[in-house]
């Protein structure tokens, strides 16, 4: 039983660090993405 509680927790402990890893990833393109479009925006106003 407690084998099974371990490999469980191993599972969720991927689970989250993969959808963490994913979320973080995807913020931080968008961000960069709309930074360069504004900053271009921006530069070609001027």
């Amino acid at each position: 039983m407690e084998t099974f509680l371990e490999f469980l927790r191993e599972v969720l402990k991927g689970i989250v660090r993969a959808s963490s890893a994913y979320f973080f990833r995807r913020h931080v393109l968008e961000h960069k993405k709309t930074t360069r479009r504004r900053h271009k925006q921006g530069g070609s106003q001027k």
